[in-house]
């Protein structure tokens, strides 16, 4: 890299300039060490129990549109009955949570999600 020349404004800004190449080397090493950082943080967040790696057959079932509720029970092998004793709601309840015939309250989700072990936003 080229040593930049110093100029200063009328304002008294100090700016460097460099040859464009070396603007660009600093700009993909910031992003490089930035995605780095990103990578180190799910690392950790995965090892504390914080997150979790899904697998693609079960994400890509909530990204084709599969309910999300029905799609994190059979994930943590659980049937609808299993689901159901758990939240103190009825199987049949459930059922239609996860065949879109009901939408289910705050309550009703937050009950579910707790259940799954996911957030809120995960079963949206």
């Amino acid at each position: 890299m080229n040593k930049p020349d110093i100029i200063t404004t009328p304002s008294g800004d100090r700016l460097a300039i460099m040859p464009l190449a070396d603007y660009e080397s600093l700009v993909a090493s910031a992003e490089q060490s930035s995605d780095v950082r990103a990578y180190d943080e799910v690392k950790r967040r995965i090892a504390s129990g914080e997150d979790e790696l899904v697998p693609a057959e079960f994400a890509n079932r909530i990204l084709d549109g599969e309910s999300p509720v029905r799609v994190w029970r059979e994930y943590r092998g659980m049937s609808a009955k299993d689901l159901a004793a758990k939240t103190g709601l009825s199987p049949a309840y459930i059922s239609q949570i996860e065949t879109g015939e009901r939408d289910g309250s705050f309550e009703t989700m937050k009950k579910i999600a707790q259940a799954l072990s996911v957030s809120l936003d995960d079963l949206a």
